[in-house]
């Protein structure tokens, strides 16, 4: 299959840059009526930019070779953020080049004199976001009066993040003989609304599957203990290696802390939120185009729109809000044919969110533990002996230099060198936690007396002046003392030594905390659950445990069931 006749400006433009064959979307677009508007819904990273450029060289060329001189602009292309707005700039830049159009972008974070010189000189297309093109719009230094091609890139995105009065000002300010291509990944109620109030007989084309995922993306779910996560994504990015990787966290301050924490380990990473400027912002992205970073640690507002070249990798280290939000995190990756892999991180305190969450967007997920550190390792001895390096033809000034090396040393030696060299550009891998529960999300098994269990021997039994505190996580949730006492730690900012008793119940965990360091522990778990972590909350002793437990703090034991009545099960007295 070849592309269908296009423009020859543009059909030379499509060869330099090696396209053979249309998308599915470009297909549509394409095959649809002339002098039709377009209401379109396609898959993230399907080449919808090149679709509606294609489909723009009729209105806005003709029969013509290259445009004439730039006046009021013939194409405005609108989209949610800066960075797809810069994207679709630059793609539209190489497509039209041979056309000779000039292109103007307008978004916000530039600098808005320097756009209005580049209006006031004139331009065959504009690009920009609909906050930025209001302003010059109200400014006087937008001119609409000859467009005619109007496109919305995104369209649910921007109406979700409340630009649909900018939207309908600049549309109204439109004449009313344009076409308007309208693109989103849904088409809701508003969406349909939009479509019916400016566009006029539109050709619907609808190129999304809606009984599968997106075929070209593996998704994993990863079960991780929620003091782990960090941990977890040093893991997962070591074990993939790939070229591109984008995490996804809930909050700017997550991706502030894990942007350190890797960059610690010795990572290549940027970051990406909504309080960076816009220079910061590019040289972030530019940072992963050209190679010098391999992650990109992002906020959801702050990647919307994002295409990143060889990303093959992407990990929601916190949990998406929604279906819509985990296919358009995932949507990243796995484009232009590409093949990616989306990993969830899932605590074991929101195994269930989760697992409602892949049901509603009806995806077939690998459930796994984290990468361990000798898996890794064994999968670095692969990359090293399958290195192309390896297999290239040496340079006379090469082997030269590897006959002086060899003058001197074994040839043992040398390659123990070489390994030791490999190694030491590689973050090393995190010794994670693995509960070793099969490939399943289910629960495990329960314990046939249904009661309590002492997981540990603790340093110090303290009595009746044992502080004792309560987790609501419990075996359901595959609780362990192996992730509890750091995660214990960490949010009460005490030691292990301060723990005493730990007792797990089928949903909850009781444990003990030092007489001493009680009032700060308090302080620090309220301040943690203000913050929006586990919420640890002060509790009573379990019942009898004066009386389970050992001398000296030991291991609680159960009482002989022939002396007095038997014990009372802890998964009905503790919850």
């Amino acid at each position: 299959m070849s592309f269908p006749t296009t423009h020859p400006a543009l059909a030379k433009a499509l060869g330099a840059k090696g396209y053979r064959e249309p998308t599915p979307v470009q297909a549509a677009v394409l095959a649809a009526e002339p002098d039709r508007d377009l209401l379109v819904s396609a898959q993230t990273g399907s080449g919808k930019t090149v679709a509606f450029g294609l489909a723009a060289a009729a209105p806005l060329l003709g029969d013509a070779e290259r445009f004439d001189a730039a006046q009021a602009p013939l194409l405005l292309a609108i989209a949610p953020t800066r960075e797809l707005a810069i994207q679709v700039s630059r793609e539209l830049t190489w497509l039209y080049a041979a056309a000779g159009a000039r292109i103007v972008t307008c978004v916000g974070g530039m600098d808005a004199r320097q756009e209005q010189r580049a209006l006031a000189l004139g331009a065959h297309i504009v690009v920009g976001t609909p906050g930025r093109l209001r302003d010059h719009l109200e400014r006087g230094n937008l001119d609409l009066a000859g467009l005619r091609v109007a496109v919305l890139d995104e369209a649910d995105e921007m109406l979700d993040m409340g630009f649909r009065e900018d939207l309908e000002e600049i549309l109204d300010s439109t004449p009313a003989e344009r076409r308007t291509f309208l693109f989103s990944a849904t088409i809701a109620k508003d969406i349909a609304a939009l479509a019916r109030r400016y566009q006029r007989d539109a050709v619907r084309i609808d190129t999304i599957r809606r009984d599968e995922a997106h075929g070209d993306i593996e998704y994993r779910a990863v079960r991780v203990a929620p003091n782990e996560i960090e941990n977890a994504v040093v893991n997962l990015l070591r074990y993939f290696e790939s070229p591109g990787a984008l995490i996804f966290c809930a909050t700017r301050e997550r991706v502030r802390h894990l942007y350190g924490s890797l960059r610690e380990r010795g990572f290549a990473v940027v970051q990406l939120s909504g309080e960076l400027s816009q220079k910061e912002r590019s040289d972030a992205l530019q940072s992963l185009r050209d190679g010098h970073a391999r992650a990109c640690i992002a906020t959801d507002v702050a990647a919307r729109g994002l295409d990143l070249p060889e990303l093959g990798l992407v990990i929601h280290a916190d949990l998406p809000a929604n279906t819509a939000g985990l296919l358009h995190r995932s949507g990243r990756t796995g484009r232009a044919g590409r093949k990616g892999v989306s990993v969830v991180l899932v605590p074991y305190t929101k195994r269930r969110p989760a697992e409602r969450l892949f049901a509603a967007a009806n995806l077939d997920v690998e459930w796994s533990g984290p990468p361990l550190a000798d898996e890794i390792r064994a999968r670095d001895q692969v990359r090293l002996l399958e290195d192309p390096l390896l297999n290239e033809a040496p340079s006379a000034e090469e082997l030269e230099l590897a006959e002086r090396l060899l003058a001197d040393r074994s040839p043992q030696a040398v390659a123990a060198a070489l390994i030791r060299l490999h190694r030491a550009r590689l973050p090393a891998p995190e010794d994670v936690f693995d509960d070793g529960g099969g490939r399943g999300p289910g629960p495990r098994p329960q314990r046939p007396d249904g009661g309590a269990r002492p997981d540990r021997a603790p340093a110090m039994d303290y009595g009746p002046d044992a502080a004792w505190f309560r987790l609501p996580v419990g075996r359901s949730k595959n609780a362990d003392p192996k992730w509890l006492v750091p995660l214990i730690c960490r949010l009460g900012h005490v030691t292990k030594k301060d723990i005493g008793l730990i007792r797990i119940f089928d949903h909850e965990t009781k444990f003990e905390i030092a007489p001493a360091v009680e009032a700060r522990f308090r302080d620090a778990v309220r301040a943690a659950a203000d913050a929006g972590e586990i919420r640890i909350n002060p509790a009573s002793a379990p019942p009898n445990q004066a009386s389970r437990a050992g001398k000296g703090g030991g291991p609680p034991r159960r009482p002989p069931s022939k002396k007095g009545p038997p014990p009372k099960k802890g998964k009905r007295t503790a919850n």
